[in-house]
């Protein structure tokens, strides 16, 4: 007798509900018709579901989100680093307080290695056939970054090794919900070839019918919802022979269209802004922005930076500001619109040699064009660098630091945001041993604390 188990997976959404309504149409409908047939159906997501760029996420403070997982009928589902390290510790701890589905996550606990109450470190499902389905979860080893919230976080290779080990008497079926993106998910396929199935996330990779590698079938669906992914497994109970798992992604915009969808999406939108809809601050004058000029609005919140780090000097990108502030009352809304990034303010120390080798380069014109993705950036360009205690002759290549010539082998505290210790674009800012990130305000939250000191 030959079972047929069907797995669904989602993973990277990061709140871009543009085709949420036909996956959700398309998940239940799917859901329902394996059910009647006697057949057991299991759904996971993966992890950065929710990501506080949208309104709906910010506003509802994820809730929403966990609501449509729940809506939707979501067995289990581990969290990607935009739920764990952008969630301030009591918002994350609340997050799934009202789900109807499981979380998983092994390495991730609370202080002195006490487990979260809303989390499990693995689950073993069993089908009405009695095959025994083991799923466990590990995320992304942010480690410094989950510790400055409040977290403790374990190495995922050992939590793993653990997880799977207890699993392995209990289970027919061994599965991996794995955040850590494709690279590592590849050391996993041999560390542990016992492994069956791992639905990968975080490095927003996607294979279109799935990867194998000797026993490991390894699945994946891209980011923002522009795939389901689906898993077909076939278990002989007569024979016992190794589980055949066949795995497809369905494109989700070639899903059926669903009644008002673009209400649905726009109720997304609407739902966010009402929750949002807090005054701030109440400014006098407007202020612009601009990407290629320097602007009133990228100087606020350069100064905003500067003054919340307490540093030295400071610099940022002016393409971090995505909206005017028109005059009159401000909200949060407003706010969130013009800084949707999940990024926060920190320093760095550094030498003046690297610091001048920085801000070089920083002057170089073609910034403003230069297109940026991921590292919690939600604009679209880099945009023209601003400074705070920093001066620059070009025609001499002479900086000053606060009126005074910078001094190569003095070291210095610079103000910038999180993106740069994380990307290519300056390596002597990634490379620097020193770096104090402020945890958990963005700098929508600094630039709030700014107005309301004007």
């Amino acid at each position: 007798m030959i079972e047929r188990i069907h797995i669904y997976h989602t993973n990277d959404i990061h709140s871009h509900f543009e085709y949420w309504p036909r996956i959700q149409s398309f998940l239940l409908e799917k859901q329902k018709l394996h059910q009647a047939a006697g057949e057991e159906v299991l759904l996971f997501d993966i992890g950065d579901f929710s990501d506080r760029w949208h309104p709906f996420t910010e506003g509802t403070r994820g809730k929403g989100n966990t609501e449509l997982l729940n809506e939707t009928g979501y067995r289990a589902v581990t969290i990607g680093n935009n739920e764990g390290i952008t969630f301030p510790h009591e918002d994350l701890a609340a997050l799934y307080k009202e789900a109807k589905f499981d979380v998983l996550v092994a390495n991730l606990y609370e202080a002195e290695q006490v487990r979260p109450d809303w989390c499990l470190p693995y689950k073993i499902y069993e089908t009405g056939k009695g095959t025994k389905i083991g799923v466990t979860a590990v995320t992304t080893y942010y480690q410094k970054l989950y510790n400055l919230l409040g977290w403790e976080l374990t190495e995922p290779f050992t939590e793993l090794e653990i997880q799977l080990n207890r699993m392995k008497e209990e289970a027919d079926i061994l599965i991996v919900l794995s955040h850590l993106g494709i690279h590592d998910d590849k050391k996993l396929t041999q560390l542990f070839p016992q492994i069956d199935l791992i639905l990968g996330s975080h490095t927003h990779h996607y294979f279109m019918e799935g990867e194998k590698v000797d026993h490991t079938l390894m699945a994946a669906g891209g980011k923002h919802g522009r795939f389901v992914g689906y898993v077909e497994l076939h278990v002989d109970h007569e024979a016992q022979s190794i589980p055949l798992l066949k795995a497809r992604l369905f494109e989700s915009q070639l899903l059926p269209a669903v009644q008002d969808e673009e209400k649905v999406i726009q109720h997304f939108m609407d739902r966010g802004k009402a929750q949002l809809d807090e005054t701030v601050a109440i400014i006098d004058e407007p202020f612009f922005y601009s990407w290629k000029e320097i602007s009133e609005l990228a100087l606020l919140l350069c100064d905003a930076v500067h003054e919340w780090c307490e540093a030295e000097c400071t610099i940022i990108n002016s393409g971090l500001v995505l909206a005017d502030l028109q005059k009159g009352r401000v909200t949060k809304f407003h706010l969130h619109q013009m800084l949707p990034h999940p990024i926060n303010p920190c320093t760095v120390e550094l030498s003046g040699a690297e610091l001048k080798e920085i801000i070089l380069e920083a002057e170089r014109e073609d910034w403003p064009e230069v297109e940026v993705i991921g590292l919690g950036f939600r604009g679209k360009v880099m945009g023209k660098f601003v400074y705070r205690g920093i001066e620059v002759d070009k025609e001499k290549l002479q900086i000053q630091i606060n009126g005074e010539p910078i001094d190569s082998e003095r070291m210095y505290k610079l103000g910038t945001v999180d993106l740069f210790t994380f990307g290519k674009y300056f390596p002597g800012i990634k490379r620097s041993p020193n770096k104090t990130y402020f945890m958990p305000e963005f700098l929508r939250d600094i630039m709030a604390w700014k107005l309301k000191r004007l």
